[in-house]
């Protein structure tokens, strides 16, 4: 895919809470990324990593302790009012007047919105038509969010901040959400995510970045952050064959392996030439390999490895 100029300029950025020295606490350490126009980018890392106190800081809500943040061009603490128009933002959690229906809260949230969409249009992007005559109090967390996100939207955002979007959503809505997601960035909106998710990561994102103790510690494409780690090839060798009758496990590429009741795990950088040595190796001495499976690392091992350890993988931007 082909992104266009930086829209989000992030150099040298810090945040500390309370006063120097001993007495305070820096959420942010020094964190410097771009995000390119019509890309999603995920920002991920565990509790207290500094992610929100990043993404509070882009969306103006902050001045930085140190450090420089340009969206869209603009300062978005001091130059707010050149930049709230053209952004959206969704919170880790919204608040709304309880006794006011789903469509009341749109119609009152459009009135201080610039170039608002039509009140059913919002809804219709989260599928809560159903439910405008319904009043917030009686609307499940899941819908709460939906609603959440109906008004981030609201506005036609250039740039849209999404802090756990689906968090509190079914399998079916968080799919939802995420091919809407995936046609608002088609249509050119630059998105900047944060989830616990990882498979939402993976699945949506161009590139990310893994933040631990306040610093981006890994960076890249889903794929060459994952890269870094090995694949897997799983499986149980029939009665009377072992390990040690496999060919030289070297030579297929393996760089480990592991035996656990009666099952062989082999870990591998080259996926394809240990499979394929292993099954030529089987179909040679006519066997079969019990609940044989392959796969690639996945990015929940990647970020387990890297955000536990702070061992850096990618190119880190």
């Amino acid at each position: 895919m082909d992104f266009g100029e930086s829209v989000i300029e992030v150099s040298g950025l810090r945040r500390r809470y309370g006063q120097s020295g001993d007495g305070g606490f820096e959420a942010v350490r020094g964190v410097s990324f771009t995000v390119r126009r019509g890309e999603l980018f995920a920002l991920l890392g565990t509790n207290g990593a500094g992610k929100t106190s990043t993404v509070e800081l882009l969306e103006g809500l902050a001045r930085p302790t140190e450090g420089r943040v340009r969206v869209l061009g603009h300062d978005p603490y001091e130059e707010r009012r050149a930049v709230r128009p053209r952004i959206g933002v969704m919170l880790q959690e919204g608040g709304f007047p309880s006794e006011l229906t789903v469509a009341e809260t749109v119609t009152m949230w459009a009135g201080c919105t610039t170039g608002a969409r039509p009140v059913g249009e919002a809804l219709a992007l989260v599928q809560l038509t159903g439910r405008r005559d319904v009043r917030i109090k009686q609307l499940s967390g899941g819908e709460r969010r939906r609603l959440d996100l109906a008004l981030a939207l609201l506005g036609r955002p250039e740039v849209l901040f999404l802090d756990e979007p689906t968090t509190g959503l079914d399998p079916e809505a968080r799919h939802m959400t995420w091919e809407l997601v995936r046609a608002l960035r088609d249509e050119g909106t630059t998105v900047l995510l944060t989830t616990h998710y990882l498979e939402e990561a993976e699945a949506l994102a161009d590139r990310l970045a893994i933040m631990r103790e306040g610093r981006i510690v890994a960076g890249g494409t889903p794929a060459e952050v994952i890269g870094g780690y090995p694949a897997r090839i799983r499986f149980a060798m029939p009665d009377g064959w072992f390990v040690g009758d496999l060919p030289p496990l070297a030579e297929m590429g393996v760089l480990r392996h592991e035996e656990d009741a009666g099952r062989i795990e082999l870990q591998t950088k080259e996926l394809q030439r240990t499979l394929t040595g292993l099954l030529v190796w089987a179909r040679e001495k006519d066997i079969e390999l019990d609940g044989l499976d392959a796969r690639t690392a996945s990015l929940e091992e990647a970020f387990l490895a890297i955000a536990g350890t702070g061992t850096t993988a990618g190119r880190g931007e």
